[in-house]
C-alpha cells in the first residue's frame, strides 16, 4: 500500500526533532457546492531540526514514532 504524502507550512519547531505541520485542503461542499477550506496539524519527524517556522515541506506516513508522531518529513516543498 503507497504511503500518504501531504503539504503543509510549519507553523512550530520549538520541540527536539518534531515540526508541527498545518496541511489545508479545498473541497466542495456537497450541497451547499460552496469551496470549504479544512486545516489539521500533524506533527511530523525531523530528524537534523533543519526545518523552521514558515516553511512549506511535505510530510510522508511511516511507522509510529512516538505516542503523537506518525509522519516524517520528506522534503521541503
Amino acid at each position: 500500500m503507497p504511503k500518504r504524502i501531504l503539504q503543509g507550512v510549519v507553523t512550530s519547531d520549538k520541540n527536539d526533532q518534531t515540526v508541527t505541520v498545518l496541511v489545508e485542503r479545498r473541497f466542495k461542499h456537497p450541497l451547499l457546492q460552496k469551496t470549504v477550506r479544512k486545516s489539521k496539524k500533524y506533527r511530523a519527524h525531523d530528524a537534523e531540526n533543519t526545518f523552521k517556522a514558515g516553511d512549506t515541506v511535505r510530510i510522508e506516513e511511516c511507522a509510529p514514532i512516538s505516542k503523537t508522531k506518525r509522519w516524517k518529513v520528506v522534503v521541503e516543498a
